[in-house]
């Protein structure tokens, strides 16, 4: 009864706000409405800082790379009409596609090339730059083919380049396929673009005004009908759209690949021991956070790892999950005796702020406390026992996973782990690497360097005007042709 009486108060409180701010996004005649939960979207450089949601959403439809993603999360043409990939894997040749930039200038290859470099560079500040590690050069073969060449094959190369952080940005503009309408007066950007009908002689327009808004009042304007597609919801924030009525289908979920978990986020206190980070892991009640985060298909993880991934055997998980949490539960109050003094430590938890950290936290709260230990959230500035993972991979590549515990960047790490590492990315064969990454992995299992909980969640909300769109496991979303119906075997 409490529980519908909390979700009844909220729903009021989100419509009575929607009641006087709908009137800000009333929906242009003919172009479709999308919002993106965070800033508004610009035309960002991705070599000089990392994309904000919005500004990842932009680049993608506005300033595509080499190679873009479709609906499903398939890899199609970018700024590149066609390419070829030699036999050994060891080169990628790209054919640009004639076209100008917005100053009027041709595009050439010698240009996207030291674009490229750049933007792996050593002086970039993308986080992707460290994913090409096997990119020897970049180089220009005639003014419209570029070669990328590696040193070792990387089969997801294409999967790479089709992010958004991979978007070529020249002089604040993009190749599209969006252009953007610079003279609209609203807040929002309104995007263009003509599309080819065959046998019609004149092209058809496809427009949608972008913009961002803060969690709630996208919600709340999608609610009262004045949105029809809001993207870049996460873990966090779900709650806020569940607690509303909406049509059925409007919530939609990507099948998410990624991390989402805790790190050791310093090196000393009791998070520094191993055998307390197995402690605090295996006391998790993953099947109770998974069922109170009610997202279909998300299943529960206990390997840094997960299943499907390029060239190596799914993850084995460990053997303590056979046993169920409620079994499990005596032993480790007895082993948690044995490793903790009285007084039993505290072990704060940095988290973003949101309905759905607060659940984590409580559920850790909970699961913890039957080892005696406290829980604390950590406070925007204080340096915490613990920091949340929340990332989606950018490849198929089990390389990335494990990648983000080497020692540059992980706060407790092991030099036998980066040895692996070391090794995997200089080798040449792909099953010596794929053996590598499978040896690293279980290190980091083992050392507990990572405590997995599920795959990351992302959620966006699609109204019936829209009907290509598709969840994928990128959680990245083409805004072109969203109102051409894909094949119902792809819905």
């Amino acid at each position: 009864m409490r529980t519908h009486l909390l979700r009844r108060c909220l729903v009021l409180a989100l419509l009575a706000v929607t009641a006087a701010t709908s009137g800000c996004h009333r929906k242009s005649e003919g172009v479709l409405q999308v919002l993106v939960i965070g800033d508004q979207p610009s035309l960002a450089d991705p070599a000089k800082s990392p994309l904000t949601p919005g500004q990842a959403v932009l680049v993608a439809n506005a300033a595509q790379g080499l190679v873009r993603f479709d609906a499903r999360g398939q890899v199609e043409p970018g700024l590149a009409e066609t390419w070829n990939v030699s036999d050994d894997g060891l080169s990628y040749i790209f054919r640009i596609a004639n076209g100008n930039w917005s100053d009027g200038r041709k595009i050439t290859a010698d240009q996207v090339a030291r674009m490229l470099r750049r933007m792996i560079g050593a002086s970039s500040r993308d986080p992707l730059k460290d994913a090409f590690g096997a990119v020897d050069d970049v180089v220009a073969m005639t003014d419209r083919v570029i070669e990328i060449r590696l040193t070792q094959p990387r089969p997801a190369l294409l999967q790479l380049l089709a992010q958004p952080q991979m978007g070529l940005v020249y002089d604040g503009s993009g190749t599209g396929p969006f252009s953007l309408d610079r003279s609209k007066g609203s807040e929002a950007l309104r995007l263009s673009r003509e599309i080819d009908m065959i046998d019609e002689e004149q092209p058809e327009k496809e427009r949608l005004d972008l913009d961002g808004a803060d969690v709630r009042k996208a919600v709340q304007t999608f609610a009262a009908g004045d949105a029809d597609l809001v993207l870049g919801g996460t873990f966090a924030d779900l709650a806020l759209a569940q607690s509303l009525n909406l049509p059925r289908r409007a919530l939609r979920f990507d099948p998410a690949s990624g991390l989402f978990g805790l790190v050791p986020a310093r090196n000393s206190g009791p998070i520094a021991n191993p055998e307390v980070r197995r402690l605090l892991s295996e006391a998790i009640d993953r099947d109770a956070l998974i069922a109170a985060f009610s997202v279909p298909g998300l299943a529960p993880r206990a390997t840094v790892l997960e299943p499907g991934l390029d060239d190596i055997a799914d993850p084995v998980a460990p053997g303590w999950t056979a046993t169920a949490i409620a079994d499990r539960r005596v032993t480790l109050a007895t082993a948690a005796k044995r490793l903790f003094s009285a007084p039993t430590p505290t072990i704060t938890v940095a988290l973003r702020n949101g309905p759905g950290a607060d659940l984590l936290f409580r559920r850790l709260s909970a699961d913890w406390g039957v080892l005696g230990v406290t829980v604390r959230r950590a406070g925007p500035t204080e340096a915490a026992d613990l920091a949340l993972i929340d990332e989606v991979a950018p490849s198929t590549s089990p390389s990335w996973f494990v990648r983000r515990f080497r020692c540059s960047i992980a706060a407790i790490c092991d030099e036998h782990l980066d040895e692996l590492l070391k090794g995997a990315r200089e080798t040449a064969v792909l099953p010596q690497r794929s053996a590598l990454l499978d040896e690293a992995s279980k290190e980091i299992d083992t050392q507990v360097l990572f405590i997995p909980l599920a795959a990351p969640i992302r959620w966006s909300l699609v109204s019936s005007r829209i009907a290509a769109f598709a969840g994928n496991r990128f959680a990245i979303h083409t805004l072109t042709g969203l109102e051409q119906r894909l094949e119902r075997s792809g819905e």
